[in-house]
């Protein structure tokens, strides 16, 4: 596979979803993989953009046929990632981001042990929660769920390779976007993208 594979993981609040949508914006050859769920669509979600929005019924005959590469049930709903198309895109030397919890992140990184690995926190328990309120869109009762998931999720943060904390979102976007520019400087992609001027530059003179 040519392109490399994002996991990027994050508690509810953190601003990874912000931080994703600022750096396609800023960097080409990168997407993010559209997952399969059973919950209802936000305000403003599309369907085929966002998520690929599916009945129970629908998700468990994909699970049935092995269609996820990974797939996690998170509070009352289920997530999935389909293998197909994530291999696909690498294949074509697209980067590719999954969006997933730690749980999905260990199935993902067992089938793709070369995919790199990214932890997003908030800079405080605080400040978490004031985002999670602002989003104006749960009750109390939920945004307390949420919190209390939060907390165990950070916990796993030492199973990645990369951590950034989003305190100011103009300094975490880019250390994300030095991340990936880094990565895409490495020798082995560099090789494959510079081959025929490489074959220029070191041919026989003769």
């Amino acid at each position: 596979m040519i392109g490399t594979l994002y996991i990027i993981s994050a508690p509810s609040g953190a601003g990874k979803t912000s931080l994703v949508k600022a750096l396609l914006e800023r960097l080409e050859g990168v997407s993010v993989s559209v997952s399969h769920t059973t919950r209802a669509p936000r305000p403003g979600e599309r369907n085929g953009i966002d998520y690929h929005f599916v009945d129970r019924e629908r998700f468990e005959a994909l699970v049935a046929a092995g269609e996820f590469l990974e797939h996690a049930q998170v509070f009352d709903n289920f997530y999935g990632t389909a293998r197909a198309t994530l291999v696909e895109r690498l294949e074509t030397g697209e980067d590719v981001i999954l969006e997933i919890d730690w749980q999905g992140a260990r199935q993902v990184f067992s089938a793709f042990p070369e995919a790199l690995k990214v932890f997003i926190l908030p800079p405080s328990r605080k400040a978490l929660a004031r985002r999670l309120e602002a989003r104006g869109q749960d009750s109390a009762e939920v945004i307390q769920r949420r919190m209390n998931e939060a907390l165990s999720e950070m916990r796993h943060y030492e199973e990645y390779h990369y951590l950034i904390f989003n305190d100011d979102f103009a300094t975490a976007l880019g250390e994300l976007e030095a991340l990936f520019r880094a990565q895409r400087l490495r020798c082995e992609p560099q090789s494959r993208r510079y081959a025929v001027e490489l074959q220029g530059l070191l041919e026989s003179a003769d």
